[in-house]
């Protein structure tokens, strides 16, 4: 299958190339600022997902900005910061948690993004499509078609049972989330509970917590937002019904006022034949 002239399984082993390419500068980041190997992202592998996908969709989409390289740094930043925008929503929305927070950090947007942060986008936007792109299609499209058949397939299989084993893992937290808080109405107690809970699980669950040392459970009271909403509906409606009632009256008192025009005319007539 081909799509824009490239073979899907190039886009594939090119998704995962970049996703080993950010798990790396992850871990290397950690690296640095803690002094010890930390095996970042949601994936038991050495791969970051989110990465990936900002490269395919920057090579999908931005094409046409590569004779412009500021349009081009402009673009891969839209691109990627709406990214992780919309995987930080679904992520919280999903599980029940969120997995990182830039409310601290200035110039943030619901503590999903922030400038910081997306302005590295667009150079590696930029390096994407002026760099790594020719080189790394022309090295992957030169592979023989059987290599390529058992390299993308292998890796696909790999990476679909890390993501199965992964998702039951992450799916805790959102379980363990709600369990608690059936019992406790504090976010941070929440947080803590999931945490010792973590804790007490095996090293793939220990592994997500030193990933995301700061995820924070969210409660959801479904209960409490079912009322409010019911509330809403019924002053909404009590509402419809005073206007209703109020231009009923209007319309009752201008009909009235219509049916004495004719006699107050007679009348006037009257004293003007006199």
């Amino acid at each position: 299958m081909v799509i824009f002239g490239i073979d899907i399984r190039v886009y594939f082993l090119l998704f995962l190339t970049y996703s080993v390419a950010g798990w790396c500068m992850e871990v290397v980041g950690k690296l640095i600022e803690k002094k010890k190997f930390i095996n970042r992202g949601f994936l038991i592998g050495p791969y970051c997902p989110i990465y990936g996908t900002g490269a395919i969709l920057i090579t999908f989409l931005l094409k046409k900005y590569v004779p412009d390289p500021f349009a081009l740094f402009v673009m891969a930043i839209l691109v990627c910061g709406t990214l992780e925008y919309l995987t930080s929503y679904f992520m919280e929305k999903i599980y029940h948690a969120r997995w990182w927070d830039y409310s601290q950090r200035k110039f943030n947007i619901n503590g999903r993004v922030c400038l910081n942060t997306i302005i590295p986008f667009g150079l590696l936007g930029m390096f994407i499509m002026y760099v790594s792109n020719p080189f790394l299609i022309g090295k992957i499209e030169a592979l023989p078609e059987l290599e390529l058949n058992i390299i993308s397939g292998v890796l696909l299989t790999i990476f679909l049972l890390d993501n199965i084993i992964s998702t039951n893992v992450i799916s805790f937290v959102g379980k363990t989330t709600k369990e608690f808080g059936k019992s406790l109405d504090n976010t941070e107690e929440i947080t803590n509970k999931v945490k010792e809970a973590l804790l007490n699980k095996s090293g793939l669950y220990r592994r997500l917590l030193e990933a995301y040392p700061k995820v924070q459970s969210i409660k959801i009271k479904i209960k409490e937002k079912k009322e409010e909403i019911k509330r809403q509906v019924e002053e909404q409606t009590d509402e419809f019904k005073e206007n209703m009632n109020k231009q009923k009256r209007e319309i009752i008192d201008k009909v009235g006022d219509l049916k004495e025009l004719p006699k107050k005319t007679k009348t006037k007539n009257k004293k003007d034949t006199k």
